[in-house]
């Protein structure tokens, strides 16, 4: 599986609203600004995962985006599908029982896909943050937050 600019772009999104004091909320322009992303698609991202229930908008002058949950019950998994991302992809169709040789790697393919998808899953906000927080303090940096 390869993360495209879409799936990229909504995971550093995300994070990026993770990082707002109180999970308070950030608007479009502010977001694409800090993370570099054409403000119009960033905008389309968002709505998706607003309508996956993984962020809401707020109106107003101090309104914008925030996550609708906290960043530990929002998993990888849950970001890529939300925007239509595919996590799975098997790399042939399935072979018949006779070919012995692509059976064994279409299964050992299945089980990788597998347990890829457990991991994206499994990984949450929470965890990229601290991830990327520890990687930062290793070089030393400020705790500014580009993803």
């Amino acid at each position: 599986m390869k993360l495209t600019t879409k799936g990229h772009y909504s995971v550093k999104a995300l994070l990026d609203l993770s990082l707002q004091p109180s999970y308070g909320p950030a608007s479009v322009r502010a977001i694409a600004k800090r993370q570099d992303i054409p403000a119009p698609y960033l905008e389309k991202l968002l709505i998706e995962m607003r309508r996956a229930g993984l962020v809401k908008s707020i109106r107003g002058s101090i309104g914008g985006y925030q996550l609708a949950r906290e960043p530990v019950q929002i998993s990888i998994g849950q970001i890529l599908e939300a925007v239509g991302e595919a996590i799975t992809h098997l790399p042939r169709p399935t072979p018949t029982p006779a070919q012995t040789e692509d059976w064994v790697t279409f299964t050992l393919w299945q089980r990788l896909n597998q347990k890829l998808k457990e991991a994206l899953y499994s990984i949450t906000l929470a965890d990229l943050y601290y991830d990327a927080r520890s990687w930062q303090a290793s070089l030393g940096e400020e705790a500014n937050f580009v993803v």
